[in-house]
Formats: C-alpha cells, sequence, structure tokens
C-alpha cells in the first residue's frame, strides 16, 4: 500500500515541534477577554483548542464574543465582573470556579492607565484604585485560580505588563501606569521562583502600543502625539490586536514548557532606541 507524503506529515504534525502549541482539552480564564487585546488572545487561544472562559465588565460585548468564540468548536464561559478592584476580582474568581471547570491557563489582561494625572497632582486614593486595576487584579486572579494548578503540578499563567514597565514613556504622565507595571514584573518572576517547583510557570507579555479601539479613539484626538510615538519604533508603526495573539500561545502552551519567569517584549522595536 502506498503511504502519501502527506500521510508522514500529518504524523510529523502530532508528534512534532507544531503539536506543542496544541492547546486541545485545556481550559484558559482570560480577565478583559471580551474585547481590545484580550479578545484577540481569546481568539489565539480557541483557534489551538482551548477551552476559555472570559471575564469581562460589559454583557453584551461578553455574549457576543462568546458567540464568535464557540463557532471555532471549542466550550465558552462567560463571567460578567469587575476585577479592577480587590472585592470584584475575589467575585469574578469565585464565579470561575463555581463552573467547576479544572483551569490549565490564566491570563491576567486587565489593565490600562485611564488617567493622564501627573504624579504630583493624583489623589492617593486614585493612586490605590489604579494599582488594583493593573496590579492587585493580577494578584487575586493569581491566588484564587492558581491552586488547583499547583496540587495538580501543571498550569501556565501569563501576565500582561507594558514596555512602560521598564521605561517612563515619553511625551505622557500617569506615572502610576509605569509603576504598577514595574511591580507586575517583579510578581511574575517572584512567582516563577515560587511555583516553578511546583510545575507551574510564570510568565510575561509586555506590549507596546496596539491599535485596540480605545487607542484608537484616544490617537484620533491626539494625532500630534501619535506621529510623534509613531516616530520613535522602529517597524514604523503601531501593532494590531492579533499580532499579540500567537505570543500569548506560545506561552500559555508546552511550546514554552522550559520557560518560566520571562518577558516577551512586543513593541516593533519601541524600546530599542
Amino acid at each position: 500500500m502506498l503511504i502519501s507524503v502527506a500521510f508522514f506529515r500529518e504524523i510529523e504534525m502530532k508528534s512534532g515541534a507544531m503539536n506543542r502549541f496544541r492547546l486541545t482539552g485545556r481550559t484558559a480564564v482570560i480577565t478583559g477577554g471580551s474585547r481590545g487585546l484580550g479578545r484577540a488572545m481569546a481568539q489565539g487561544l480557541a483557534e489551538a483548542g482551548a477551552n476559555l472562559i472570559l471575564i469581562g465588565r460589559e454583557a453584551d460585548a461578553l455574549e457576543t464574543a462568546r458567540r464568535e468564540l464557540e463557532a471555532l468548536g471549542v466550550w465558552v464561559g462567560a463571567v460578567p465582573g469587575d476585577v479592577s478592584t480587590p472585592a470584584g476580582a475575589e467575585q469574578a474568581c469565585a464565579a470561575v470556579l463555581n463552573l467547576g471547570r479544572e483551569i490549565d491557563v490564566l491570563i491576567n489582561n486587565v489593565g490600562g492607565r485611564r488617567v493622564d494625572v501627573a504624579v504630583e497632582d493624583t489623589p492617593l486614593e486614585q493612586w490605590q484604585q489604579l494599582f488594583d486595576l493593573n496590579l492587585t487584579s493580577a494578584l487575586v486572579c493569581c491566588q484564587r485560580l492558581c491552586k488547583g494548578m499547583l496540587d495538580r503540578g501543571r498550569g501556565s499563567v501569563v501576565n500582561v505588563t507594558s514596555i512602560a514597565g521598564p521605561i517612563a514613556i515619553k511625551g505622557i504622565r500617569g506615572r502610576h501606569y509605569e509603576t504598577a507595571k514595574a511591580a507586575l514584573g517583579a510578581l511574575t518572576k517572584s512567582l516563577a521562583a515560587d511555583w516553578a517547583p511546583r510545575g507551574v510557570r510564570v510568565n510575561a507579555i509586555a506590549p507596546g502600543v496596539f491599535l485596540t479601539a480605545p487607542n484608537r479613539k484616544w490617537f484620533a484626538e491626539k494625532s500630534d502625539f501619535q506621529a510623534a510615538f509613531v516616530s520613535h519604533i522602529p517597524m514604523a508603526r503601531m501593532g494590531e490586536p492579533d499580532e499579540l495573539a500567537p505570543a500569548a500561545v506560545f506561552l500559555a502552551s508546552d511550546a514554552s514548557s522550559y520557560m518560566t519567569g520571562a518577558t516577551l517584549v512586543i513593541d516593533g522595536g519601541y524600546t530599542l532606541w
């Protein structure tokens, strides 16, 4: 019987390097998973075969994302919730756990600058609220959702930090963001060190500026700043959300099985200068 080359290639795909990117049968939780970068990463994970649990604030966007992603042939759960506060994060995590599914991947995506206020003019209460958004939310989700991973000795956490962690972005204020994202990078390394012997990997993605809907709106209002920002990017453009998804799949999957405590910088070269 003749066996085609395609047959051998199929076997190679099932047993070789590319198969390590597959997430079939695993469940991933994504905070802020219904829109923007979270939605793009959800798409990538679903295409790799992962079942999903999306956490989002807006019920309509959450339901739309759930329907669209289920069409890819995976199971998708939707959890309405606002993880920007410790109490909200606790409630959302409790709702996730009530779904009764083993969690294999956690992507802490929620965050944002939100206010462009100089440090000296930032009320302490607002500073704390923004720290909760960009740092405490990830901590609470790790505390609540990773215990099962640690018990089973297997799992992957991906924290979405920012290129604004190690540097201060020129021409913009709101340094709560840089400070909290730097702390999230430190939390990533600390958890990676603590959890590596227990089989759970913790890595981070540090995006530059991507053209999400809020950023498109913001740059439309500040065209001069957009031009100045793009002029600093060696690739001479900002990123599209779907360009972040492959990195999330890589870190979530066995393709990165010997990688923990690392940060992938995806910024078109912004931080090269």
